[in-house]
């Protein structure tokens, strides 16, 4: 059992002087500015047909669909300065719908110009469009980008990811990387903002450069400099209940690493057949300097195949990321409110948050018995810190439990006073958002529930 003991200090990760605001005001300038350049271009200048009118929609269409799909890979570069801001959920959540939106853009792009070019040459559709592919190269290779983005955007609806591994899923999505470069070749060939203005094109060039530069620093630069520093390695697996083992990392001056209680990693085991993948697994007791705790429940191939791991296996360490940290705390008292393995970060934040006796309240819901992680070590940490835990065991709608304990009234009996609490949550999506329901009904403020989703 991991020791309740005051926790070793370790450093906390860098807070940037950056705002949500600041972001959206540079992200909505910019396409401002890319508006404006098709302006000054002339491209409002001819509309005088409606094939002119639907070519320019076309011409803006592909630049601002081209803008978003910058901007939804840099959402997803793992910056840090993203994440301390929006945190990797929300990141993800505008990423999913501005993919949506490019896809649109794009088709839109493809569906315009080329109405628009056969209502200018006289052309059937059909004639325009083997005209177009046959004539040029850059627009076939425009229309294998297309084909990526496609791809992509079927693979993200819900009906589609719930019969898709992450790797499967995953490895689709790698072809947004391939689209988005064919359609920078198509652009840069015969795109109007790039063929007469050599500013316009060294800036469109300078946007791709530094969304290259934000992928490759922190998404592969950033863990590779972490792994070889502090030599990560599986220290032990230990069985916590049945199909839930805690894997212990060890490895090199891991008191000189910057992470905070809630964060989670991206782990990625450096085996033959596992260095490609990687999953995330949050931190499930405080940093101490020595080792990293996650713990893991089997819910398919790859964390069957982690619980099994051997120990001293190398691995990478992708993080730490995420939000739901005692930075985000605005209250005194917390309530911390979990869900079946979504124990494991809030057991972390009841470690190491700064409170006073009684001002710690934990939640602990679970359909049966066996599905309670860490009772023992919990129960300590609780008589320790002088915290609260209530442990919500059974099925919703059996004899023993025939309402939801986590509605409103069911909350507010357990704890009256949640207005002057910060909530943290973690566990299933339908239990998330139950309780957020719950909160809202209760007037909790939306500031002062903090919550991450991991569903991909």
């Amino acid at each position: 059992m991991q020791s309740a003991s005051r926790p070793v200090r370790v450093p906390l990760p860098r807070r940037w002087p950056v705002r949500a605001s600041d972001i959206v005001a540079i992200l909505a300038a910019n396409g401002a500015l890319i508006v404006a350049m098709w302006v000054r271009h002339g491209g409002a200048d001819h509309l005088t047909s409606p094939g002119a009118f639907l070519t320019a929609a076309g011409q803006v269409t592909a630049l601002l669909g081209t803008y978003l799909a910058l901007i939804q890979i840099v959402l997803m570069s793992r910056s840090p300065w993203l994440d301390q801001v929006f945190g990797m959920d929300r990141l993800a959540w505008a990423h999913r719908w501005l993919g949506f939106a490019t896809v649109w853009l794009i088709g839109g792009h493809a569906v315009f110009t080329t109405v628009g070019w056969s209502l200018g040459d006289g052309r059937s559709v059909l004639d325009e469009v083997t005209n177009l592919l046959g004539t040029y190269p850059f627009v076939l290779m425009a229309t294998a980008g297309m084909a990526c983005f496609l791809a992509v955007a079927v693979s993200s609806v819900r009906a589609a990811r719930r019969r898709l591994s992450y790797e499967t899923w995953y490895g689709i999505h790698l072809y947004a990387y391939l689209g988005i470069a064919l359609g920078f070749a198509h652009q840069l060939v015969v795109g109007t903002d790039f063929l007469g203005d050599p500013v316009a094109r060294l800036y469109w060039i300078a946007l791709f450069a530094m969304t290259a530069a934000m992928v490759l620093v922190f998404r592969f630069g950033q863990p590779i400099a972490t792994t070889l520093r502090h030599e990560p390695r599986i220290g032990s697996v230990v069985t916590e209940a049945p199909g839930v083992v805690s894997v212990y990392v060890t490895g090199r001056d891991l008191d000189r690493l910057a992470v905070r209680s809630g964060q989670y990693f991206n782990l990625r085991l450096l085996t033959r057949d596992g260095w490609w993948r990687a999953h995330p697994f949050s931190l499930s007791a405080a940093p101490n300097g020595r080792s990293l705790r996650f713990t893991v429940k089997d819910l398919g191939d790859w964390t069957a195949r982690l619980q099994a791991v051997t120990p001293g296996t190398r691995v990478a360490l992708e993080g730490p990321y995420g939000t739901l940290t005692g930075a985000r705390r605005t209250h005194q008292r917390v309530l911390l409110v979990a869900g079946g393995i979504g124990i494991t970060p809030l057991r972390a934040l009841m470690e190491s948050l700064p409170a006073r006796p009684g001002d710690l309240t934990l939640i602990y819901r679970a359909s049966r018995e066996s599905e309670v992680v860490f009772r023992e070590e919990l129960d300590a940490l609780a008589a320790h810190r002088g915290a609260s835990v209530h442990y919500l065991v059974g099925h919703r709608g059996s004899r023993q439990m025939p309402s939801d304990p986590l509605d409103a009234p069911g909350l507010r009996a357990l704890v009256p006073d949640l207005r002057d609490r910060d909530i943290y949550l973690c566990g299933p999506f339908r239990l998330m958002e139950s309780v957020r329901a719950s909160l809202k009904a209760l007037g909790v403020p939306a500031s002062q529930v903090h919550l991450e989703r991991f569903a991909f």
